[in-house]
């Protein structure tokens, strides 16, 4: 057999006392592991969270390896559609293991599906027909029947973990991609978690690090010194796999040894983007109760500061527990986005430095409860263009109103009224339809800014009380909706035209000359 070329399948963990770091997170997978054993535990798969490179897809096959199991694998690089998780994964896990051996008691087929916070489109279902004939490759009729994309994917995943009889594990580095970023999410999360126990890794430790770069410098018969372990240390994030990719590049150069010299050689000539992605970074952040890591978490999350000022506020309202947490961040917000506007000044250096530090304190000391379990950020429904089909009349209504742009709306305005519109135990309320009526909102735009599906029972309801309470109010003479109204000297030069223009324009034009 031809050597292995890249280091990091080389060197993948073949037993499970090659492992290193996340003990606690191990020793989880193996409890799970061992019910399996003895029969079928009462949530039948595993969901693995953390970032890129800390071992969770390793740990799981060197597990099941020990245990003289077999593993049936998808990633991101094979089709992960409807039919492709049925014939690969659904056969093998409702059935006995696909390479049963009979002469093995208790012999399972570990089923590990990765990166699928990756798995795009929602839980619609395709139909069985298809499924089978694609699976197939074509249907009665010969023609050739395929599925595109990741069509059905998600559905049928979710089939498989509730009719699965054989250990299901899945991998992902965010776990809102998995959850989706609509307006849905958390049914889909609930529908998920009934079959999920949830594990989140960690980066591995210095320590960690250290024995791995020895062990694989000792496997390739590479000479080191420990200056040279050290400084690889010191400029990984916790990465194993990109600490094994390290070394390779290193080896290709290393005359017969690694130096101190080399790591950092290599280092200056390209650093690695440490920046977080925005979900795992925004939890980080909202369980920070100290101001330097904040603002250091703050820095690493992939969000310019006037993004972290929307993102923050958005969040806020929802997250803290107290009205007291929510007025205190909101001051902080405040000053970042009075100094986010020094860059149209000369003060832009400091500006966009302040507004981000002030943003990341907002989410992190502002509040006086500590967040024990888990907690869901969600994507500012005001930041999403033209993610309702109610938006843009939204939009075009403030406008008139106001006399403001579109991008000014959006960034000014629209997180305003979500705030006041969107479900909190401590702010907004999607029931008060008073700012509605006031800015003469249809039922269907007052739900699109509190954000509630338009096809579900309950917003429905909803809507058919506001359009009785709204008629109901028009009734009355004391009521009157803002009227649009036009700039002042917009109206003189209109009035302006009018005197001095014989000829009549066409509708709604103005006479510029």
């Amino acid at each position: 057999m031809a050597e292995v070329s890249d280091w990091t399948e080389r060197h993948r963990p073949s037993s499970e006392r090659q492992l290193e770091g996340n003990e606690v997170q191990r020793r989880k997978i193996r409890s799970w592991l061992d019910e399996w054993q003895s029969g079928m535990p009462r949530k039948k798969a595993l969901l693995l969270v953390g970032p890129p490179g800390v071992g969770k897809t390793s740990v799981a096959r060197a597990i099941a390896q020990d245990m003289g199991w077999n593993v049936i694998e998808l990633n991101a690089s094979d089709a992960r559609n409807a039919a492709a998780i049925r014939k690969v994964a659904t056969h093998g896990s409702t059935h006995r293991s696909l390479f049963h051996n009979p002469d093995v008691k208790k012999q399972r087929t570990l089923v590990l599906i990765d990166e699928v916070d990756h798995l795009s489109g929602g839980l619609r279902k395709v139909s069985q027909s298809r499924i089978e004939n694609a699976m197939q490759g074509e249907d009665s009729k010969g023609n050739a029947v395929t599925l595109k994309g990741d069509s059905g994917g998600k559905a049928e995943l979710l089939s498989l973990l509730a009719e699965t009889r054989q250990p299901v594990i899945l991998a992902c580095n965010e776990i809102m991609g998995l959850w989706g970023s609509g307006s849905s999410w958390s049914s889909t999360r609930d529908r998920f978690t009934r079959h999920l126990q949830t594990i989140t890794f960690e980066r591995a430790s210095n320590e960690a690090l250290r024995r791995i770069a020895r062990r694989v410098l000792r496997e390739e018969q590479l000479k080191f010194d420990d200056a040279a372990i050290e400084a690889l240390v010191a400029s990984n994030p916790g990465d194993l796999r990109a600490l094994v990719r390290d070394l390779q590049v290193l080896s290709s150069t290393a005359d017969g040894a690694i130096t101190k010299e080399m790591v950092d050689s290599q280092a200056y000539a390209g650093r690695r983007d440490t920046s977080e992605g925005v979900f795992p970074g925004l939890d980080k952040l909202y369980r920070s109760n100290d101001a330097q890591e904040a603002v250091r978490i703050g820095r690493s999350i992939e969000k310019t500061p006037p993004d972290m000022i929307n993102w923050i506020h958005w969040n806020n309202s929802s997250l803290f527990p107290r009205k007291e947490s929510i007025q205190r961040g909101n001051r902080s917000l405040s000053i970042a986005s009075k100094m986010y506007m020094g860059q149209f000044r000369s003060t832009a250096h400091r500006s966009w430095y302040w507004s981000g530090q002030l943003a990341s304190l907002s989410a992190s000391v502002t509040n006086t409860v500590p967040f024990e379990s888990r907690i869901y950020p969600s994507y500012p429904n005001f930041l999403r263009r033209g993610s309702s089909r109610t938006r843009p009349s939204i939009l075009k209504r403030l406008s008139e109103q106001t006399g403001m742009s579109n991008a000014a709306l959006r960034d000014e305005m629209l997180p305003l009224l979500t705030a006041m519109l969107k479900d909190s135990p401590v702010l907004g309320d999607s029931q008060d339809f008073a700012l509605s009526f006031k800015f003469g909102f249809t039922s269907e735009e007052h739900a699109s800014l509190a954000g509630l599906p338009l096809t579900r029972r309950a917003t429905k309801k909803m809507m058919s009380d506001y359009d009785e309470a709204y008629e109901l109010l028009l009734s009355s003479k004391e009521f009157q909706p803002i009227e649009p109204e036009l700039e002042p000297e917009l109206e003189i030069k209109e009035q302006l035209d009018e005197e001095n223009d014989d000829s009549s324009s066409p509708p709604g034009q103005m006479k510029l000359f």
